[in-house]
């Protein structure tokens, strides 16, 4: 099976290698990631495993989903995610998927929700330099500046041109964060631990999968 799970963010800590440099690490935990539903080339096409990640109530789910879940032997799920696969894996519905998974991976991808930070201006959300600060300009500091310049746009029309970095909604996106280093598994607490910061707050759910452009460099020989 492709390494890749369903995890929670739990926060940042930091660990000590053993020659007392410290790394900041990002601590995720997996609690009851179970695989739901099996795809099969010969059944549906392609292969393919569903997770299913955090229990819930059956009032707070529903009748299809419920079921869905009832079939693997599972009770409801809270969030669900589909992983494709290259082979068919040996893991069927009702199996517990684990932090196991990743052993021998030294880079993982994370993928995630980035924290919202609502409407913001041209500085903050693109990192323009702002206006001249020295006389003449008079409360435009932080603007954009032109917008619609005709020589810039296509044909003579003075509409701005597309995709012109201006202010607006920040953040609240899906990110995607690769070639983080696995520090540590602790399997015993089913916790992952991963160098660096990663998308979202504290709570989130992120999907966890082994890196795909990491290049690994040759071990030299002594």
């Amino acid at each position: 099976m492709r390494s890749g799970v369903i995890a929670q963010k739990v926060g940042m800590t930091r660990v000590f290698t053993d020659a007392g440099e410290q790394v900041p690490v990002t601590v995720l935990k997996l609690d009851n990631c179970q695989v739901v539903a099996q795809r099969t080339a010969e059944k549906n096409g392609y292969d393919a495993v569903q997770l299913g990640y955090g229990e819930c109530k059956a009032r707070h789910s529903t009748f299809p989903l419920i079921g869905h879940a009832a079939k693997a032997g599972v009770g409801p799920r809270r969030h669900f995610r589909e992983i494709r696969l290259k082979d068919p894996t040996d893991r069927k519905p009702g199996d517990e998927v684990s932090v196991g998974i990743f052993d021998g991976v030294q880079f993982v991808d994370v993928i995630g929700t980035s924290k919202g930070k609502g409407f913001q201006g041209v500085i903050k959300r693109h990192h323009f330099g702002g206006q001249p600060a020295s006389h003449g300009t008079e409360r435009k500091h932080r603007s954009p500046g032109s917008i619609g310049a005709y020589g810039a746009n296509r044909g003579w029309t003075g509409k701005p041109k597309k995709g012109l970095r201006m202010a607006g909604h920040m953040g609240d996106a899906r990110v995607t964060s690769r070639n983080h280093p696995l520090v540590k598994i602790d399997a015993a607490n089913n916790l992952l631990l991963i160098k660096g910061a990663l998308p979202g707050p504290n709570g989130s759910l992120v999907f966890i999968r082994k890196a795909i452009t990491a290049r690994l460099k040759p071990v030299e020989e002594k």
